[in-house]
């Protein structure tokens, strides 16, 4: 536990990753394989790094896993799970519902179409500005 935050595991993440594909198959090739541990860690770092509250910091956790790709499939997916059980396990509200809706805007993380501050808000308010090319 770091600046009185607890940090997630490599070991956590790929478990996210593994149970994610698990449970929400989007297509039939999807299988759990890590392609790089050190992106991971390094998303935990950028997590560690930021500045702020555990919305900031979980904002900052899942634009770094999704933009790193660190698995061979379910990046997205596993980001938004990892940022969403950093921030319940640090006393943050996620308001962001489980739907298929938002696969846009993790999209659009993953586009570099947001702003960390808005995916901050989307993660605490669940709204954000609807993602478009």
């Amino acid at each position: 536990m770091a600046n009185g935050f607890a940090y997630p595991s490599v070991e956590q993440i790929e478990e996210f990753n593994i149970l994610t594909l698990a449970v929400i198959n989007a297509k039939k090739a999807d299988a759990h394989n890590t392609l790089s541990r050190s992106k991971i860690l390094e998303a935990i770092r950028e997590c560690s790094d930021a500045k702020g509250d555990v919305h900031q910091k979980a904002a900052a956790l899942m634009s770094a896993l999704v933009k790193k790709h660190p698995f061979a499939s379910g990046n997205r997916r596993t980001a938004f799970i990892a940022a969403k059980s950093f921030t319940l396990a640090n006393g943050g509200r996620f308001r962001v519902p489980d739907e298929p809706a938002n696969a846009k805007v993790m999209r659009g993380i993953r586009e570099n179409f947001y702003t960390q501050e808005e995916i901050c808000e989307w993660i605490k308010n669940g709204k954000i500005r609807e993602f478009t090319r």
